[in-house]
């Protein structure tokens, strides 16, 4: 799932192959279902993963798209638990975002404790920055873009979200699509060494982190985000009415 030509409204870019599912894949397919076209870029195979291998994380990552929808998934193939902001690295990720022409891009907090996660985070700026230079990488014959509108999904960090996106009919979806990768939960005939998210109530607890958020909106399942620009609001009376259950 790689078509070179393929236009996106929105790409999400994290560090592992099942970082995305975890994070925002309620609200790629709530996305996808208003018709928006959508896509993931790994940054890396996930080949440094106690569980699973890299042959064994694409076959997942690809069952896992199709569950989503995506138009596009891409690998960068960056070396697993050693993610840096080299220009390599920047190149890279400029190079997808010429092709593909996101307006919107989602990715983790620059806070996040894993440091695969806070440096993609800074390859992801500073690429979506560069991408807008028409004679920053002109060897890559590529036109400059627009920079797109960043999003920051928020996991492993207590930060009070920007907003939260109603997932509520997309919960058992996405939660398929991160069962997807198999050799990273739990598995009770596995052999392999225990991690925390192999831990049999970890996936009850992603989807009790979103009923979570969902009750701060009043929904029944949400995801948060952080946006450290600011918003262009057109109409605050709109925005501010919108009927949350926790005021009825």
């Amino acid at each position: 799932m790689s078509d070179a030509q393929t236009e996106l409204d929105v790409l999400a870019v994290f560090s592992h192959p099942d970082d995305a599912e975890l994070s925002v894949a309620g609200t790629l397919l709530k996305l996808k279902s208003q018709g928006y076209r959508t896509g993931v870029l790994d940054m890396t195979r996930g080949e440094m993963g106690t569980r699973g291998t890299a042959e064994t994380r694409e076959q997942e990552a690809a069952e896992a798209a199709r569950i989503l929808k995506l138009d596009v998934r891409l690998n960068l193939g960056q070396p697993d638990g050693h993610v840096w902001p080299t220009e390599a690295a920047r190149t890279a990720v400029v190079r997808v975002l010429r092709s593909h022409a996101p307006k919107v891009l989602l990715t983790t907090h620059w806070d996040d404790p894993h440091p695969d996660h806070a440096n993609t985070c800074h390859i992801v700026r500073e690429a979506a920055r560069l991408g807008t230079m028409a004679r920053y990488d002109e060897e890559g014959k590529q036109n400059a873009v627009r920079m797109p509108a960043l999003m920051h999904s928020l996991f492993s960090r207590r930060v009070v979200p920007s907003f939260i996106v109603d997932v509520s009919e997309f919960v058992e979806e996405k939660m398929a699509a991160i069962r997807a990768h198999a050799s990273q939960f739990y598995q009770a005939e596995s052999n392999e060494p225990a991690t925390r998210i192999s831990d049999p109530a970890f996936l009850d607890q992603i989807e009790l982190r979103m009923r979570y958020f969902g009750s701060l909106i009043g929904v029944a399942a949400g995801e948060p985000f952080y946006v450290r620009e600011a918003l262009n609001v057109d109409d605050p009376v709109e925005l501010l009415t919108r009927p949350m259950n926790i005021y009825s």
